[in-house]
C-alpha cells in the first residue's frame, strides 16, 4: 500500500457481528433482513449517541471507531442491553444476537476506511465473545478498569489468527460483578457516597441546659436500602409516568468533581419534580444506589417506577460532556439517549434541554403552572451556582467540618450573587441544622438559629419548596398551626414531588388533630421516598396513636425502633402504645430505651414537660392520650406537668406588650433563672446565663420581637416569640406564663 493518502493513529475499534445469521436467513429471509436492518439502525444510533463513527457495515457485520475507549465500551453495553430487550419481544427462533469485540490499537487510515492489526484484533475478539456478549483487549481494559461500573472476567492470553503475539482478553460483565482481582471494578474510586441531603426540614435544639429537644425531622445519615419485598413488587405502577434519576457517574479525571456530577443529578431531580403530571422519586432514595451494583430493572421494581434516567458527567476546565439515557425499567428498552458537549456557562440551558427531552419522550403535557415553575432559574452567575453545589456536597456529610464548609460556600454564593435566593435558603438550612448536632457552645448555637431566621426571611422574597418547608416547621414548633399549614401547602404547590413537603403536611395535620388525613400524606411521602422509612413510619405510628389504634401503632413503632434504635421518639411511640394496651412491662422497657436514646443528645434527663415540648399538639385530645401513655410507661411527671400551649391560652400582642413594658421578666432556663428588663421606650437589658446584653423590642403581628445590640456577635440579629398563659400555674408563680421561641419554650414570671 502506498504511503500517500493515509496516516496512522491510535483509536478504539468496535466490531460487531450477528450470531447464526445464515441459519436465520435459511429459515426466513424477509424477516431476517427486517430484523437485521432494524437492529443495525439501533446500533448505528447508539454509536452516534456515544460519539462514535460507523466505518463500514457489510452484510451482518458492523465496524465503528471511537476516540474514547470508555465511549466504546459504554456503547457496547447499551447495544447489548437494548438488543436483549428487543429480542424478548420476538419468538425464540427469530431472535438475533450480536457478538462485540473492542480493541484499542494502532490503525492506518485511508480516506474514511481503517486497516491494520488493530482492526483485525477487534474482529478476533468479537469471535471470542459469547452471543449477546462483549470481549475487550488488554490494552482497552487498562484504560477503563476503574472508570466504568462493570465487572470483567479475564479469560487469558488468546492466540488469534494472523496476530503474532497472544492477546490478553477480558469478557465484559453487563452487570457489575467481581473482576479477576477479586474486587468490584471501581469499588474504591466510584463508591464514594454522598449522604442524603436534609431537604425541607429544620432541627431546632433547645440550648445547652434547656428542658428538652424540639421535634426533629431528619434523614438518616446512611439510609438502609431494603430489598424489594413481594408486596412492593406486586404494587401497580402509578397512573401517571413515574421516574427515578440515578446519580450521574463522575467520569472526570479529577475525583474532586464528584460534587458537580451529584449536583447535576440534583438539578435534574429538582426540575422534573416541578412537573405535576410526573411522579419523581426523591433524591434520598435515588442516591441510595450510588456506587452499588444493582440491575436497572430491580431498581425500577424496588422504587415502583417505570422509567430510569442515568448518565455521566465529564468535566475538563470549562468544558463539560454529559451523557444521559432514559430507560423503560419494565423492559430495559432505551427510549432516548443523548450526549452533549457544552461550556460551563451554558449548563443551565443544557439542564433545561435534557428535561424537555424527557418530557417529550414520555408525552407529558405541561400545565401553565408547570411551565412557570420549570422556567425558573435563580442565578445566571455560574461561579455562584458552583459554590452552592460545593456547599451542599459538604452539607450532606453532616459532620462539624461539613457544616462549617457548607456555610462558607453558601456565603460565597451569596457574595457572588446577593439575589441568589436559593443560596439564602440553603444557608438558612445549614445554620438551623447545625445546632442539632451539638457542634458549638450554646451561644454559637443560638447565633446560628438567629442567622438561619435572617437568611430564611431573605429567601422568602422568592420562595421555593425549601423556604416554605423551613417556614412550616419553624411555625409548627412555635405552635402557629395556621401558618405551618399555609407553608406546607405552598411547599407542595412549589414542588409537587417533594417528599418533605408531603411529610410536612402530614405532620401539620396530625398535630392539628387530623391524624387520618395526616396519615395519607405520610404515605404519599413514603411513596416518593420509598427507601427512607425512618421518618414516615414513625409519623404513621404517631397518627395511629392519635386515632386510638394502638395495635397498628405498635406494629409500626416496633419496626422503627428495631431498625433505628438511637431515635428516642420511636421508643416513645412504642411506650405510649404499649401502655394504652395494658402491656406495662413492655411499656416501661420501651420508655427506658427512649430515655437512653434521649440522653445521647442532651445532658438533661427527660420528664413529661420536656418530652411533650418535643411534640407540638394543637389537639388537646391527642396531647392527653400521649401524656397519659408516657406517664403509665414510667415517664417522670404529673398529668398537669406539661405545657398547655394551645390557642385559647395565647396572649395577644397588646397583652404581651403590657406584661413587658416597664417590667422585668424572670425566665426559667432548666433550673437556672435569667432576667430581661423591658423599658417603656422599647429598650432591653438582660443577663442570660451570666452574659449581659442589650436589645430593642416591639410588637409585630401579635408577636413580641427583639433585635440584638450587644453582645457584638449578635448585633443586628432579630427574633420573635409568642406568649401564652400557663393554665396549670397560679398567678404570681414562677411559671405563670410561657414564651415560645424558635430555640425553646421558657416559663416566666413578671416582676412589676
Amino acid at each position: 500500500m502506498s504511503q500517500e493518502g493515509f496516516k496512522r493513529k491510535l483509536t478504539s475499534i468496535f466490531s460487531a457481528d450477528a450470531v447464526g445469521y445464515s441459519r436465520l436467513m435459511g429459515d426466513d429471509e424477509a424477516a431476517t433482513v427486517r430484523t437485521l436492518t432494524s437492529y443495525r439502525n439501533v446500533i448505528s444510533t447508539l454509536i452516534k449517541q456515544h460519539n462514535g463513527n460507523v466505518i463500514d457495515s457489510p452484510g451482518d457485520n458492523l465496524l465503528a471507531e471511537f476516540v474514547s475507549v470508555v465511549d466504546a465500551v459504554q456503547c457496547a453495553v447499551a447495544v447489548q442491553k437494548e438488543l436483549k430487550a428487543r429480542n424478548e419481544d420476538l419468538p425464540e427462533n427469530r431472535r438475533m444476537q450480536f457478538r462485540i469485540g473492542i480493541n484499542l490499537g494502532d490503525v492506518i487510515q485511508e480516506d474514511d476506511r481503517i486497516y491494520g492489526d488493530g482492526v483485525n484484533i477487534a474482529a478476533r475478539l468479537e469471535g471470542l465473545a459469547e452471543p449477546g456478549g462483549i470481549c475487550i483487549s488488554q490494552t482497552a481494559f487498562d484504560h477503563i478498569e476503574t472508570k466504568l461500573p462493570y465487572g470483567y472476567d479475564f479469560i487469558g492470553d488468546q492466540s488469534v489468527k494472523n496476530i503474532a503475539k497472544p492477546v490478553g482478553v477480558y469478557r465484559v460483565l453487563l452487570d457489575p460483578r467481581i473482576t479477576v482481582s477479586g474486587k468490584p471494578v471501581g469499588a474504591e474510586n466510584k463508591a464514594t457516597r454522598r449522604m442524603p441531603t436534609l431537604v425541607g426540614a429544620v432541627i431546632v435544639l433547645v440550648l445547652a441546659v434547656a428542658v428538652g429537644i424540639w421535634y426533629l425531622l431528619m434523614r438518616p445519615a446512611q439510609p438502609p436500602m431494603e430489598a424489594a419485598s413481594t408486596e412492593k413488587l406486586a404494587n401497580p405502577l402509578p397512573d401517571k409516568p413515574s421516574i427515578a434519576v440515578l446519580p450521574f457517574d463522575n467520569m472526570s479525571e479529577d475525583p474532586e468533581q464528584e460534587y458537580f456530577a451529584d449536583g447535576m443529578t440534583d438539578e435534574l431531580i429538582t426540575d422534573l419534580s416541578k412537573i405535576s403530571s410526573l411522579l419523581v422519586i426523591s433524591r434520598n432514595s435515588s442516591f441510595t444506589y450510588k456506587g452499588k451494583p444493582v440491575r436497572l430493572q430491580n431498581i425500577a421494581k424496588e422504587l415502583n417506577v417505570r422509567y430510569i434516567l442515568e448518565g455521566s458527567v465529564q468535566r475538563s476546565g470549562d468544558m463539560v460532556r454529559i451523557r444521559a439515557q432514559l430507560i423503560d425499567g419494565t423492559t430495559d428498552h432505551h427510549l432516548w439517549a443523548e450526549s452533549y458537549d457544552t461550556v460551563l456557562d451554558d449548563i443551565f440551558g443544557l439542564q433545561d434541554e435534557i428535561t424537555s427531552k424527557i418530557v417529550t419522550a414520555l408525552a407529558i403535557k405541561l400545565t401553565g403552572d408547570d411551565q412557570e415553575r420549570f422556567g425558573e432559574k435563580e442565578t445566571d452567575k455560574i461561579e455562584a451556582y458552583e459554590a452552592l453545589l460545593k456547599g451542599m456536597a459538604h452539607y450532606s456529610q453532616q459532620t462539624p467540618d461539613g457544616y462549617k464548609k457548607a456555610i462558607s460556600y453558601c456565603k460565597l454564593a451569596i457574595e457572588l450573587d446577593p439575589n441568589y435566593y436559593r443560596a439564602h435558603a440553603k444557608l438558612a438550612l445549614a445554620y438551623l441544622a447545625s445546632p442539632a448536632r451539638g457542634l458549638h457552645t450554646w451561644q454559637m448555637n443560638y447565633r446560628n438559629i438567629l442567622l438561619g431566621r435572617k437568611h430564611l426571611k431573605i429567601a422568602m422574597k422568592r420562595p421555593n419548596a425549601t423556604t416554605h418547608l423551613l417556614a412550616s416547621f419553624l411555625a409548627l414548633n412555635r405552635r402557629r398551626f395556621e401558618e405551618a399549614t399555609y407553608h406546607a401547602e405552598r411547599a407542595i404547590a412549589s414542588d409537587p414531588n417533594d417528599t418533605d413537603a408531603y411529610a410536612a403536611m402530614g405532620e401539620v395535620l396530625i398535630s392539628n388533630g387530623k391524624p387520618r388525613q395526616g396519615l395519607e400524606y405520610a404515605k404519599k411521602s413514603l411513596r416518593l421516598d420509598p427507601l427512607n422509612v425512618r421518618r414516615n413510619i414513625t409519623r404513621q405510628a404517631k397518627a395511629h396513636i392519635c386515632m386510638g389504634e394502638y395495635e397498628k401503632a405498635v406494629s409500626i413503632a416496633e419496626r422503627a425502633a428495631l431498625k433505628f434504635p438511637d431515635i428516642n421518639r420511636h421508643w416513645a411511640h412504642l411506650a405510649v402504645s404499649y401502655a394504652h394496651l395494658g402491656r406495662f412491662k413492655e411499656a416501661r422497657t420501651a420508655w427506658e430505651k427512649a430515655q437512653s436514646a434521649w440522653m445521647k443528645t442532651t445532658p438533661v434527663k427527660p420528664n413529661l414537660a420536656a418530652f411533650m415540648a418535643y411534640f407540638p399538639f394543637k389537639s388537646t385530645e391527642c396531647a392527653e392520650i400521649y401524656a397519659e401513655g408516657l406517664l403509665k410507661a414510667g415517664c417522670p411527671g404529673q398529668p398537669s406537668g406539661y405545657y398547655k400551649i394551645y390557642q385559647e391560652n395565647r396572649l395577644t400582642g397588646k397583652e404581651a406588650a403590657q406584661l413587658r413594658s416597664g417590667h422585668r421578666l424572670v425566665y426559667l432556663f432548666g433550673n437556672v433563672q435569667f432576667w430581661i428588663d423591658h423599658s417603656r421606650d422599647g429598650k432591653v437589658t438582660s443577663n442570660v446565663l451570666g452574659q449581659p446584653g442589650s436589645a430593642s423590642w416591639w410588637v409585630e403581628d401579635d408577636r413580641v420581637c427583639y433585635r440584638h445590640e450587644t453582645p457584638a456577635k449578635f448585633y443586628g440579629l432579630a427574633e420573635c416569640a409568642d406568649d401564652y398563659r400557663n393554665p396549670d400555674n397560679q398567678p404570681g408563680s414562677d411559671k405563670e406564663y410561657l414564651v415560645v421561641f424558635d430555640h425553646g419554650i421558657y416559663p416566666y414570671s413578671v416582676e412589676k
